[in-house]
């Protein structure tokens, strides 16, 4: 089954948000998965520096089958113009009814100002957590919790949550676990994929397989 990620990415975003949930997302490639990312500008600069070309436009997100925002810099910024004609922000129309679609950190308060959370309690780091709570949502000291297709994760290596999240209720546990196995540490390798899925699983209606 071909599934589309757009990994969103603005200026200023994580590596670790972006790069593991695209690199885990992407071993399911052989299945027809393919994740991007996807920014406002043909080129987007990491926190560090570490400068990225975009592989698809912003707009990518609405059309995508799932959609991941990682946390920036400038996420609040970016968030402080929800609702405005021409911003970042109103650029994207998501559909969680149609759309997977997960977020962590500061790209929570992103999805909040989005109206993607509704009534949902939702994950978060402790330095974003006062702006997603200001948003109006609910924080809990969790480091993934999801609701029906809309999943949340605090802290950069939460990214591993929500890709496993993500490729367990739209490919099967048994495609999840095949896809994150070689990633995982050497010697450790059943355990980390079974406590990762572990972490996920109260939250998936997956399909069989």
């Amino acid at each position: 089954m071909s599934v589309r990620v757009a990994v969103v990415a603005f200026d200023g975003f994580d590596e670790l948000d972006t790069f593991v949930a695209l690199g885990l997302l992407n071993r399911l490639a052989a299945s027809g998965w393919k994740a991007e990312i996807a920014s406002p500008a043909s080129h987007v600069t990491s926190m560090n520096g570490v400068t990225v070309q975009a592989q698809r436009p912003l707009e990518f997100a609405n059309e995508a089958d799932a959609v991941i925002f990682g946390s920036g810099l400038y996420a609040r910024a970016i968030a402080e113009g929800a609702g405005k004609s021409g911003t970042l922000l109103d650029r994207l129309q998501l559909d969680p009814l149609r759309q997977t679609i997960g977020g962590q950190c500061s790209g929570v308060l992103l999805m909040a100002r989005l109206g993607l959370l509704a009534d949902m309690p939702a994950s978060t780091d402790a330095l974003s957590k006062p702006w997603v709570v200001q948003a109006g949502v609910r924080v809990i000291d969790a480091p993934f919790h999801a609701r029906g297709p809309v999943a949340t994760a605090g802290g950069g290596l939460a990214a591993q949550y929500l890709a496993a999240w993500m490729m367990a209720r739209r490919a099967g546990f048994d495609a999840a676990a095949q896809a994150l196995h070689p990633a995982a540490p050497v010697g450790e390798k059943d355990e980390y994929v079974a406590r990762l899925l572990g972490v996920v699983r109260p939250f998936v209606d997956a399909p069989a397989g």
